[in-house]
This record gives structure tokens, sequence and C-alpha cells, in this order.
């Protein structure tokens, strides 16, 4: 295993199998990091989600998924372009990995493709791992009004990565809260990371919230005011079968006794603790 790619694996001190699948997710997230900066994709495109949440600014919890939005709107920006300075990074570090495009069942205005390492398949010592893959998504018709700020990451090397400032990162994340569309499932994640809002008392930039939800929801701005968001919220929680929410959420995080305290009241009394700014 190349030297580099071992010590970054190594800060992650692995003790089960799921840590280890984990640590290997986020360190082969930053990798594509790298190689999308060698590319100069930050020049067009900025990193949020929970993934640059947990790798920019501390969220104890890991993450699948890598989220991007571009700058500007641009319906022909193809992610293909980037792949080979991806590639290129991970040979650089002994790995060979695979890029997939994910085949669209509805047009959506997201480019996706799947990432997957392939070293382990010929390395015995590693065949558990064979099937560790990352998501890739980018918003090429995004709303507008976030505003982003360069983070420092200096493995596999030095480089910046442009981010969503946080009260971007909890407008987006609020959205997709109080929106997402997965029918009967849940997503617990976005319940931890509502959480771990609230505590560090991070500012809501509750104007980019709204226009989220008028380009994607068609929700005009007079219909979703603060006062009908925090309803919106408790409704969503009231109707949510909290355990649910924490089986989601149990494999991506270490302490675990964090969500002894999680209830149906305990998350409605944090929507009344939300640190709201309309910039």
């Amino acid at each position: 295993m190349n030297s580099i790619f071992k010590n970054m694996l190594s800060q992650y001190s692995p003790a089960t199998k799921e840590e280890k699948d984990n640590a290997t997710h986020e360190v082969m997230q930053q990798i594509t990091l790298a190689g999308l900066y060698k590319a100069g994709f930050f020049e067009k495109a900025a990193f949020y989600g929970g993934t640059c949440l947990r790798i920019f600014y501390g969220l104890q919890r890991f993450s699948e998924d890598m989220d991007f939005s571009l700058l500007q709107p641009d319906e022909n920006f193809r992610l293909e372009n980037y792949f080979d300075a991806i590639i290129a990074e991970f040979q650089s570090l002994g790995r060979e990995i695979t890029i997939t495009r994910k085949e669209k069942k509805t047009q959506t205005n997201v480019e996706s493709a799947f990432l997957k390492d392939n070293t382990e398949i010929y390395n015995l010592a590693f065949t558990t791992e064979k099937n560790v893959k990352i998501k890739i998504e980018v918003d090429t018709q995004p709303p507008l009004g976030f505003a982003t700020e360069h983070k420092l990451l200096m493995l596999p090397f030095s480089f910046m990565v442009r981010c969503y400032t946080l009260p971007d990162l909890y407008a987006g994340k609020m959205h997709a809260f109080l929106f997402r569309a997965w029918k009967s499932r849940v997503k617990g994640r976005d319940w931890y990371d509502f959480e771990w809002y609230v505590r560090n008392n991070i500012a809501l930039n509750f104007r980019y919230l709204q226009q989220r939800a008028e380009q994607i929801n068609t929700i005009k701005n007079d219909d979703f005011t603060i006062d009908i968001f925090k309803d919106l919220l408790k409704e969503k929680i009231l109707k949510t079968d909290i355990n649910s929410v924490k089986n989601d959420v149990r494999p991506f995080i270490k302490n675990r006794a964090e969500m002894d305290i999680w209830s149906a009241d305990y998350f409605l009394q944090l929507v009344d603790r939300i640190n709201f700014s309309s910039k």
C-alpha cells in the first residue's frame, strides 16, 4: 500500500470492519477532492452536503456521497471531463479505480457518477473492501444565493477546496431534511446534522433556504416564512419514527450514546433553538 494512502488511513485507527469501511470511504473522498482540485474543478463548483460538513467543519459522523454545485448554471457541464484527473490522482497513490456514469431514470439537473476502488479485488488481504464506492453528484442548475469559502486539506498534498459557508450548508441541509423524497424511508443522518447545527449555534441562512424551496419545490417566499418552516418541521418530527432515524445513522457514528436523548420532544425543542439569519 502506498505510504501516503496508508498514512491517511492510519489517522482513523479503525477498530472494526465498519469503522475501516468508513475510514476508507473518507480517504477516497479526500483523494477525489485532490484530483478535482488539480483539474480546476473548484473554479466552477463548490462542495456542499454532509461529506463537506464532515471533512471541513468537524461533524462527528461519516458520510458516503459527495455533493457539488456549480457556481453558475451550465446545462453543458459534463462531470466526465474530470474523470481522468481523479483516476490519475488515485494511480499516483498506487490505487486503481473505475468511474461509471449513473444512468438516469428521470431527467434531473444533477450529474451523477459512481467511483469504485478496485485495488482490493486483486489483493487477497482487502477483498472485503471491493464494494466500497462513492457516489458523486453535481447540481448543474443550482439555486443561487449561496456564499463560498476556501478550506485547506493537507493530504495527499496541500490544496484548497471551495466549500459552501456554514449558514448556506445549514440551509441546504434543512431543505433536504424537510423535502427529501424518500417515501417511507428516513435519513437519520439529516437529523444528526440538524442537531449538530443547533448545538453549535450556526446561523441558518433562511433567505437561501427560501430560494431553494422556491426553485426546487415552487414554494413562494410568502408561503414559506420562518413560522411556516418551523411548523412544517414540527409536523415532520411528530410523524417520524425516531427509532428508524437512529437505525439509519447508527453505522456512521462512533459515539452512539449521543442518541440516547433522541425523542420527538427533543427534536421539537431543537426547532425552537434554531438561530435564523437572513443576511
